[in-house]
């Protein structure tokens, strides 16, 4: 039931995003006003456990990487620009070498779920703590 919630919220959040900016005078513009370009919305989901299958999340964001930065991400443009500089591949996000954790375990699951330049990407990652999770990148898990 509660991977039926994610998917749920996962759902939703990702129309926000996409369908979001078509509303008002936007839906008025002409297509080619705004230029072509690939779509880059994503959901990204945060909770605490070993798994997205039995996590509930706990905080949930929406980032848009084209035509412009934007969601409700504290740090938008710079995790698009991050996110650019790997491709939009989350496994090449390294961590700071600078970041200094306890062991401690009180694991944190990120889930990303969307599309990135249009093509469609769901990712999951389980780290240690929430120290680990800040590590990595400088800002697209910093929410």
């Amino acid at each position: 039931m509660r991977n039926t919630a994610r998917w749920a919220a996962t759902l939703g959040l990702t129309a926000t995003a996409v369908c979001g900016p078509l509303t008002g005078a936007a839906l008025a513009e002409p297509a080619a006003a705004s230029g072509l370009y690939a779509p880059s919305a994503l959901v990204l989901t945060l909770g605490h456990g070993d798994s997205a299958a039995t996590v509930t999340p706990e905080r949930a964001v929406t980032l848009t990487c084209a035509p412009t930065s934007s969601g409700t991400h504290p740090a938008a443009p710079l995790a698009c620009a991050e996110l650019r500089s790997v491709g939009g591949d989350f496994e090449a996000l390294g961590a700071r070498s600078d970041a200094l954790c306890t062991r401690e375990y009180d694991p944190v699951v990120v889930t990303v779920d969307g599309v990135w330049r249009g093509t469609r990407v769901s990712y999951e990652r389980t780290f240690a703590n929430e120290c680990v999770k800040s590590s990595y990148g400088t800002s697209v898990f910093a929410f």
